[in-house]
């Protein structure tokens, strides 16, 4: 059938074979049983029909799709001119091509061709496939933008190249232009970069910003927060912080002018306010992730635990919940890195009220004690998956 006919096809029966792809498609998925068929129900619209012409122009399109192999159309037995009663699919390909589409488990063949690449670097990209195949969205996109994931990995790639040669902020426009020629396109690609940086398809959605701010893009370049009676050097000097907290750009704090009893990181912004007015007077030195830290923020707390004796305590307070539990991942092996070891503050189920408490569920359970593990908090792992319970730190 060429386009014209396509186009100028009766609307009522285009509607109805269309109803009959659709039904297919979700049998393909598994998600519908029985066979793929237009029964009464569906059938009624036609039946209902006072037009001999406009009968005929549905009935001259069943014919026609039942020509092409398509479909099989059942009158009654006995009367072989009678109404059409059933529509029975035959080939979903054919039914696709006749009405000028192509079907869902064909869409997702190619999505698997194109990014079959990116399955080794971003595992999570198999849930991605596997909820398409189910006619599941994900992040309210199926296998027709399976192209924008690629692109969504290519951002990721070449941000972490960026990062390997020193350049721990880059504007997002500046990057998306180089790479696309399309200034606001990786904008448009976030719910996809969240997706692959977090590797779970059904968390929740983060601020763009965050997940910007993870690859080390901005819109606006954000400061880092840091609180206590602690000097810090800087390109211009040695100084104490403010009370109760100063902002400053991460690549200008360039380490320690006095030493703090403990380092506490702080995951939520409420949270890090409320301490800091309560204890800017300590030598306690508290520092905002503002969420999973940037490569930038990174850099400047490698800077900062480098000049601590090994014996400083360095502990981190996050929110009980997947994300708190993967920024403490993250932080750990930071730490790591700089020769101590992060303990955990506020962050046991047994520190949260029964009233700020939210059952987890089982995915979601799973994989904070997988970062729990991962920040070598075995205990804390232990004491997860018993209360199998989540909050939030604001509270």
């Amino acid at each position: 059938m060429s386009l014209q006919d396509q186009a100028e096809m009766d609307p009522l029966a285009r509607k109805a074979l269309e109803r009959l792809l659709k039904s297919a498609d979700k049998h393909e998925a598994g998600t519908f049983v029985r066979c793929p068929a237009l029964t009464d129900s569906a059938l009624s619209e036609y039946r209902e029909l006072r037009s001999l012409k406009a009968k005929e122009d549905f009935e001259a399109v069943m014919a026609y799709a039942q020509t092409e192999g398509a479909i099989t159309v059942r009158r009654p037995p006995r009367d072989p001119q009678g109404l059409i009663e059933r529509v029975e699919l035959v080939d979903v390909v054919k039914l696709a091509s006749i009405l000028g589409k192509v079907p869902h488990a064909a869409r997702v063949q190619s999505a698997r061709q194109a990014l079959s690449a990116r399955l080794d670097e971003h595992p999570v990209l198999i849930d991605v496939l596997s909820h398409w195949e189910k006619l599941k969205k994900v992040r309210g996109s199926g296998p027709g933008v399976a192209a924008s994931w690629a692109m969504a990995c290519d951002v990721i790639a070449y941000c972490q190249a960026q990062v390997s040669l020193g350049a721990t902020e880059t504007p997002v426009r500046d990057a998306s232009a180089r790479l696309f020629k399309d200034s606001k396109r990786i904008e448009s690609l976030t719910p996809y970069l969240d997706v692959l940086l977090t590797g779970n398809v059904e968390g929740n959605a983060r601020p763009e910003a965050e997940v910007l701010q993870e690859l080390g893009l901005y819109r606006e370049p954000q400061p880092s927060r840091l609180a206590g009676n602690i000097v810090v050097r800087r390109e211009r000097g040695a100084f104490p912080l403010d009370r109760p907290y100063s902002a400053l750009p991460p690549s200008t704090v360039l380490g320690l002018g006095s030493m703090p009893s403990q380092v506490l990181t702080i995951e939520n912004q409420t949270t890090f306010h409320v301490w800091a007015r309560q204890h800017c007077d300590s030598d306690v030195l508290c520092v905002y992730t503002a969420g999973m830290p940037s490569p930038a923020w990174r850099a400047m707390y490698l800077r900062l635990l480098s000049d601590l004796p090994a014996s400083t305590p360095i502990l981190h307070w996050g929110d009980l919940d997947e994300g708190g539990f993967r920024i403490a991942a993250f932080l750990s092996r930071c730490v790591t890195e700089a020769g101590h070891v992060l303990l955990p503050w506020k962050m046991r189920p047994a520190d949260i009220p029964e009233s700020l408490r939210r059952a987890a569920p089982t995915r979601t359970l799973n994989r904070m004690v997988k970062y729990a593990s991962e920040a070598g908090w075995s205990d804390i792992a232990h004491e997860l998956a018993e209360a199998r319970l989540l909050a939030e730190q604001e509270g």
